[in-house]
């Protein structure tokens, strides 16, 4: 059984850049969840999130090979680049981009920037998508910790986003989860206001009370929303995943 729930809010900011879809065929068990988080700012942040999304899940339901997500990711940063330049936008309208996409024998990642998709198995963290950011390049060189990634002066300064032009590829595609008959696996798509507010400690112990993925999000939105007292919070936008026989 598949069990999902979509969340976004705009935190204390005056508009939601953050958004938000999916497409689930469950007579297939086949499933595609988008999350974006637009950069820009006077509304075109938004567009670009919006734009993205929409762009990946029109390309999810016309694929026609299994190498779709690459044809989806750069179908959809075309279409930025396009509308960029219509908007007399060139310097503004950009986003990050993570992908979820599941069928009944693997689930699989695609991301660009530093929106993250996590895995869990049997309620623990396993894994997490790499920021395309200056922390987490700093993480690799050893440089600081990774925890120190949630609090670093430069956590918004990031590699890579949809939207800039690419010399090459810019996107990253995770290797297939085979999904185990007979275990709990969960997954979380979360823009850095949400995921920079909660460890994966709390995710965790969130995950392991929770009865569904709706329960799931809620039981850590209210530790966002505590971690985010007095921070002007930013949009922040989850999407949870849980698969269990």
């Amino acid at each position: 059984m598949v069990d999902y729930y979509v969340f976004t809010d705009k935190g204390e900011r005056d508009n939601n850049e953050d958004y938000v879809g999916f497409d689930a065929n469950p007579s297939n068990n086949e499933y595609c969840f988008v999350l974006c988080d637009g950069l820009g700012g006077h509304g075109k942040g938004e567009v670009a999130s919006q734009l993205v999304t929409e762009a990946v899940l029109e390309n999810y339901r016309g694929k026609s090979s299994e190498h779709w997500i690459e044809q989806a990711i750069l179908d959809s940063q075309d279409k930025l680049i396009e509308k960029q330049k219509e908007l007399h936008e060139v310097n503004g309208m950009k986003t990050t981009l993570v992908i979820l996409y599941i069928n009944d024998i693997v689930a699989k990642y695609a991301h660009v920037g530093d929106s993250r998709g996590y895995y869990f198995y049997k309620n623990k963290f396993k894994e997490r998508t790499m920021d395309h950011s200056v922390p987490q390049m700093l993480v690799a060189a050893r440089e600081i910790k990774e925890k120190d990634i949630r609090h670093h002066p430069d956590r918004n300064r990031l590699l890579k986003v949809m939207g800039i032009e690419w010399d090459d590829d810019n996107f990253e595609i995770g290797d297939e989860i085979v999904l185990k008959y007979h275990r709990k696996h969960a997954f979380l798509l979360c823009s850095d206001g949400f995921w920079e507010l909660i460890t994966e400690k709390e995710m965790e112990k969130c995950l392991s009370k929770a009865s569904s993925a709706k329960e799931w999000v809620e039981s850590m939105q209210k530790i966002v929303l505590q971690n985010g007292i007095g921070t002007h919070m930013d949009n922040y936008s989850a999407i949870a995943v849980i698969i269990e026989e």
